[in-house]
């Protein structure tokens, strides 16, 4: 009995030691237990790992949105989609002039890297009904031709007009006419030279490949400097040509930019959202070994970090990462836009694969319902809504502006780079180009080709892989806040 009663009082004595040993413990390191529901997750959030993204929450600037309502919009119901889509034949093809001079600066000449180099597709390999040139097909005599041979589909394509109405031939050369005389939002290739080529995007993914240094920083600060209606004596944050400014840390410059009319606060957000997105692809897809004939490709936390790190950037990561929450709405609302455009019974994605051309169809509408859905679309109605004659000017110098920008392009030093910053500007001209041509939409003809609107197969690859970029960027910010989680 006395035995039994001094080992439990043993037991109790070890576990009042031990007790205490543990509390003094936690408050000397003044660490506080969490529990696995702690009502404070954000605190282990802003580790040094997690500092990139743990500001990244909340409403939207300049629309009534929320990063995270976006996050679970896109990851899970648009990503999947527009992923699949833009592997179709019909958008993985897209024709492009990446030997234009750059007109603002002489040429510093083709980056020597081998990553930097674009392969043209050979022509054998393209689809027939796209290298056919006429990329809108509305006949359905068009779409009968599938046991045809090659050569017996491309005589036949080139006498198409033989298949239809007197009504759709006139409707043709209204396009053609309006075409030359629409005012478009980039400077467009001309297909028809013998410079244009067509790439598969597929066969050339949009990664990093070295490019970078003064070639690289001048197309950028071009872009911002010259062409985002901002005075020189108003400075960048951590611009490197900026005279020393002490301990400014760019407010200055958001004091001029909030400052500004919405119109053009959304432009130089636009513009940031892009350069963001751009740079989250090169950080996701960065070259991690390059061995005997065999690169490993896969994300750069660090990389990622020193481009939008809260520490890193002086505070400035968090407002780039959703400048393209921004872009992203911006584009969601020009493809809600454009939807009856598609929905269209006679339109066609046209490749001369019946089959292939009608599940490419079924799965765009398929992204456009989705898009249908999302509740907290951007009112563009807000934009250029004063007084008629100055809205038109600002509209105007909006216009040339971001005009001036696709040209820019040309400057791109690196062939990969310039593939795809042309691509992604051509998306974004045509989102604009949509979304201020909304009563032409509006007066589509159910049945019949449109003389109003109308979009070119250019524009159409360009708008949805455009679109797919940014969709990847917000997919992949998820990725690299996994991979920082794990840092910790």
């Amino acid at each position: 009995m006395w035995k039994v009663t001094l080992s439990a009082f043993g037991v109790l004595l070890l576990a009042w030691f031990f007790g205490n040993f543990v509390l003094g413990w936690f408050q000397q390191n003044n660490v506080k237990p969490q529990t696995q529901h702690s009502e404070h997750p954000s605190r282990a959030a802003d580790s040094p790992d997690q500092s990139c993204l743990c500001h990244l929450t909340g409403v939207l600037d300049d629309c009534f949105c929320d990063v995270e309502s976006i996050d679970v919009f896109n990851n899970f119901k648009i990503y999947p989609r527009i992923k699949r889509l833009t592997e179709k034949d019909y958008f993985r093809y897209y024709r492009v002039n990446l030997k234009r001079p750059c007109p603002f600066w002489p040429d510093d000449g083709h980056c020597a890297i081998r990553d930097c180099h674009v392969e043209p597709c050979p022509e054998s390999k393209i689809p027939v009904g796209i290298k056919s040139g006429n990329y809108n097909k509305y006949s359905q005599a068009a779409n009968t031709m599938s046991d045809m041979t090659e050569c017996e589909q491309a005589k036949e394509l080139g006498a198409i007009n033989s298949t239809l109405s007197n009504q759709s031939k006139e409707a043709f050369a209204d396009w053609a006419r309006h075409d030359d005389a629409q005012d478009h939002f980039c400077e467009l290739d001309d297909e028809t030279s013998p410079d244009s080529e067509y790439v598969d995007l597929l066969l050339n993914p949009e990664r990093f490949t070295g490019y970078k240094g003064s070639s690289a920083w001048r197309v950028w600060n071009s872009i911002y400097e010259e062409n985002c209606f901002k005075p020189r004596s108003v400075y960048r944050p951590l611009n490197p040509l900026a005279p020393s400014r002490g301990d400014d840390d760019g407010e200055g410059f958001y004091k001029w930019l909030e400052g500004l009319c919405l119109e053009k606060r959304v432009f130089y957000r636009l513009i940031s959202g892009l350069h963001s997105s751009i740079n989250i692809h090169l950080c996701a897809e960065y070259l991690l070994d390059e061995g005997w004939g065999r690169s490993v490709w896969g994300p750069n936390v660090q990389e990622f970090r020193q481009r939008f790190d809260t520490a890193e950037t002086k505070g400035e990561g968090t407002r780039r990462l959703k400048n393209l929450y921004f872009l992203y709405l911006i584009e969601l609302r020009a493809l809600y836009k454009v939807a009856p455009y598609f929905e269209r019974a006679f339109v066609n994605l046209y490749t001369g694969n019946t089959q292939e051309d009608s599940a490419t169809k079924d799965l765009l509408l398929q992204v456009f319902n989705e898009i249908k859905s999302f509740p907290m679309h951007f009112d563009e109605k807000s934009m250029f809504a004063g007084h008629k004659i100055e809205a038109k000017i600002l509209k105007e110098e909006f216009r040339l502006h971001f005009k001036n920008i696709s040209r820019i392009m040309d400057c791109v030093g690196c062939s990969k780079c310039r593939l795809w910053g042309k691509l992604q500007t051509q998306g974004l001209g045509t989102a604009l180009k949509i979304l201020f041509s909304e009563k032409e939409i509006q007066k589509l003809p159910e049945h019949s080709p449109s003389k109003g609107f109308q979009l070119t197969r250019q524009e159409i690859v360009a708008l949805m892989n455009g679109f797919g970029r940014l969709s990847t960027s917000i997919y992949q910010l998820h990725n690299f806040r996994v991979l920082l989680n794990k840092n910790r």
